[in-house]
């Protein structure tokens, strides 16, 4: 098993288990807060550069940046669902709104300025459409099984992109690299254990996350143009952390950090 492999296979599980740690302790508001921070696809992104070269890597990380707006297309779809259906029905909905929303990206040949531009539109946008519902005070149940099953998942993901990337293509590999994984499990465990309100909370939460996410992005696309591999990866999370530093400021200023911890 050579060195990258193994990295594969560590490296985003380990990551996701932080995360998960950090949203039992601090509510999902936060939980969706850090699940937007690249800890998937920032990954994902690394090894495509290592195994298919930066210029490859550079279209991809626009594809990703693009495909911020299926993640809002997920997170809209499942929340209007919530409203009225538990989460066997909500769930496949939102996956109708995210391939829907991938269908219209692998046909959109956007500039990484362009994609920039329309992603940071749909940010300011989506918190405006999601349905107002005030949470529930009662804390949700553990699920003993959540941390593993989003380790999982985020390591097969890592896997499949990495796979099949020659194959998929710099656009498609960037989109697919943002396949919702740990928005699946974070709103089907939050939405069976806590219900409707605290999952749009949380999915609104994301929503604040996916701009150090989309910093990460175009940051990386452009870089990777112009300096080394490592050197590129450095500048787009030393952005994306500036970025994510701001909003989480935001978050505490608006009081929408929710305070009562998951016990």
């Amino acid at each position: 098993m050579n060195s990258v492999l193994i990295l594969k296979l560590v490296l985003v599980p380990a990551l996701i288990a932080l995360v998960t740690l950090a949203g039992r302790r601090w509510g999902p508001a936060v939980a969706g807060w850090l699940s937007a921070f690249p800890v998937v696809a920032g990954p994902i992104l690394l090894f495509v550069a290592i195994e298919q070269g930066a210029a490859f890597a550079a279209s991809a990380a626009v594809g990703t940046l693009s495909a911020v707006l299926a993640i809002l297309a997920f997170g809209l779809s499942y929340a209007w669902a919530a409203m009225r259906y538990p989460w066997p029905l909500s769930l496949p909905l939102a996956y109708v709104g995210y391939a829907g929303a991938v269908v219209v990206l692998s046909l959109w040949n956007a500039t990484l300025l362009v994609a920039g531009l329309v992603v940071l539109v749909g940010l300011w946008l989506a918190p405006r459409c999601y349905p107002a519902l005030r949470a529930s005070v009662k804390p949700p149940a553990k699920h003993a099984n959540d941390m593993l099953l989003r380790m999982v998942l985020g390591a097969l993901l890592v896997l499949l992109v990495t796979h099949f990337a020659a194959s998929l293509g710099p656009a498609l590999s960037g989109i697919f690299a943002m396949f919702p994984v740990m928005g699946t499990v974070l709103v089907l465990f939050t939405h069976r254990s806590a219900g409707a309100a605290a999952t749009i909370q949380l999915l609104r939460g994301m929503v604040l996350g996916f701009y150090s996410f989309s910093t990460f992005c175009a940051v990386l696309a452009w870089a990777l143009s112009v300096t080394g591999t490592g050197m590129a990866f450095l500048w787009a999370l030393a952005a994306a952390a500036v970025v994510q530093v701001l909003s989480r400021l935001w978050l505490s200023h608006h009081g929408l950090a929710i305070v009562q911890r998951v016990r």
